[in-house]
This record gives structure tokens, sequence and C-alpha cells, in this order.
């Protein structure tokens, strides 16, 4: 298997599927089959844990320098590290004055300073609460947005993924059954384990116009707007945005009374079963592809097949990044 050398390799899988033993396998830290024979300090591989490893007798400013003094590689600057984690008013905090997300920042910034060539990240956001996952999730993108070096994202969290990577692997058993660029991988209809609950749609969206009146900012793609509740910076660039396929119904015709604010043409793309009582069917909109997850009832109601065009009907957006 290969993956990109840039941007953020995600990793997903239920829990138990190896995730964490093949990022122990590239970090030389579990014996595999590779015959590579360096030592764990010269694979030039940084290891996010899901619990930070600190030295709880050193403040924030002393952990960090650690892995910068052990670099042998060209150094990364200190200060733009700091800055990007959000570290500058904890440096000289100890480990037991920090919160989950603080602690888990410091232990990111540890791992960038000693220069790593890829950087692995087993589930660093499963030891958190939802607040602290939402505090630390600004702070990864920001390290997808602004660092070269390549990383592998570990999680179970489709919405995790969804928000940070650019690439997916699916392992299952031991074994990677897929792999793909994220948009890719998510319209496909083939993988029961991007069904279900997990089915869903990325799309990139340009913000246009902010709707002062009713707090609404709506957000242009290639096969339409999307209306999404806050308001976000116009002047922006494109943002990823999260739409589940239970959240995406279909009408035959425009509805003229509904509350559902996104309403825009489509064509059928494709159907498949997904269990006993459901249904995927893959949209077409512009260039993108759009999920629903609806009732095989449904379907033979409407009698929906490929090549129909049809109305699709989003209840809820997510605004990722």
């Amino acid at each position: 298997m290969q993956i990109p050398t840039t941007g953020i390799t995600g990793l997903f899988g239920e829990s138990g599927s190896g995730k964490t033993t093949l990022l122990r396998c590239i970090a030389g830290l579990e014996a595999d089959l590779s015959h590579d024979s360096r030592p764990v300090h010269k694979r030039g591989v940084g290891y996010v844990f899901q619990e930070p490893q600190l030295f709880p007798h050193l403040d924030v400013r002393r952990n960090i320098e650690f892995g910068l003094r052990r670099s042998s590689a060209p150094k990364v600057d200190q200060d733009q590290v700091v800055e990007m984690l959000g570290l500058s008013d904890l440096l000289d905090r100890k480990p037991d004055g920090l919160s989950g997300g603080e602690a888990q920042r410091v232990a990111i910034a540890a791992v960038l300073l000693r220069s790593p060539h890829l950087v692995l990240m087993d589930e660093p956001l499963a030891a958190l609460d939802q607040r602290r996952k939402d505090e630390l999730l600004p702070y990864l993108d920001r390290l997808h947005d602004e660092l070269s070096v390549p990383m592998i994202y570990v999680s179970h969290s489709i919405d995790e993924v969804s928000r940070l990577c650019d690439h997916l692997l699916l392992i299952d058993d031991g074994r990677i059954v897929a792999s793909g660029e994220l948009h890719e991988m998510l319209s496909r209809l083939d993988l029961p384990m991007l069904s279900g609950s997990n089915a869903g749609s990325v799309i990139e969206a340009k913000p246009w116009r902010y709707d002062r009146d009713y707090d609404l900012t709506q957000f242009n793609f290639s096969g339409g707007e999307l209306r999404v509740p806050g308001r976000y910076d116009i002047n922006a660039r494109s943002v990823r945005l999260r739409i589940a396929a239970r959240d995406v119904s279909m009408c035959r015709s425009r509805p003229d009374d509904t509350t559902i604010l996104n309403v825009f043409a489509a064509e059928i793309d494709d159907v498949q079963t997904s269990g006993s009582s459901s249904a995927l069917v893959r949209l077409v909109a512009g260039t993108d592809y759009l999920l629903a997850l609806v009732t095989r009832r449904s379907i033979a109601h409407l009698d929906l097949k490929k090549g129909d065009q049809v109305y699709a009907q989003v209840k809820s957006v997510t605004v990722k990044r």
C-alpha cells in the first residue's frame, strides 16, 4: 500500500481492526515483516498517542524543547509551532495543571519539534470529552493547512475523518480493504464500513452571502447553494461541508411547502440495498456526489432508478473547516 507524501491520510476502522498495530509496526514498536531493521529513534517517525506522553517534572517549555534537542534533521521553527498550537500562555505550566486538550497540544508540539518525516496520530481525541475535542480540532486544522509533513490519523469517528483527512484507508480484521481520495471513498456504495450511520458525503463550498435577519450563511457549490445556520467569513476560501446520508431525502417534483431550506436538482447515479429495509442512493449535483439513506419502500413507491431526475432535500449540513 502506498499513501501520499502530503496531507493527512485517515486510517478508519472499528475497534480491534488493527489500526494501532499498523501504526506501531510503522514506528518500529511492533515486530513486522517489513525487513526494516532501523531502531525506532532512527526511523524519522513522530508518534502522538491517545494519552499525552509528557514528563510530569518538566514544564511545557521544557517538554517541547526535549524533542527539539533530539532532532538530527533541520529544525522546525519552535515559535511557529508554539503559536500554531496556542501554547504561548501555557509554557510555564506543569502537565498536572493542563486540561486534557492542552496536554495533547503540548504532546503534538513535542513530536513536531523532532522534525519527523512522518507523524502518526493514534486517536488523539479519544480520551477527550466533546468540549475538549471541539477545542483541539481547530488546532489540528491548522496543522493540516500550514505544515508540509505527512500524517497518518487513526480514528473510528467518521466525523473526524471527514473534517481532517485528504486520503482514506479502511482497515478490517488486520487488512486494508479499500483506499483512495476522501471524496471518492465517501461516495462509494460498495463499502459496508461507510454505510448506515457512517454514510455521507463531503463537498467543497464557498461562503457567499450572510443573511443577518435569519443568521444564515449561503454557501455556493457546483450543484447550487446551501444555507447553513451561523455566520461564516464570506471572504474565506472554500470550506468542507459534511452531509450525512440520513439527512438527505428526495422528491419527484420540487416541493412548494417545506421547512427544509436546502432543495436542489440532482440526478440518481446509483442505488444499492443497505440492510433489510434501507437503500443507499448516490446523487449527482453539478460535479459533486451526495448520498441519501432512504427506505426500500420509498424507492419502490416512487420507482426511483439510475438516471432519474429528482430534487434533493438536505435537512442538515455541518461545516467542517
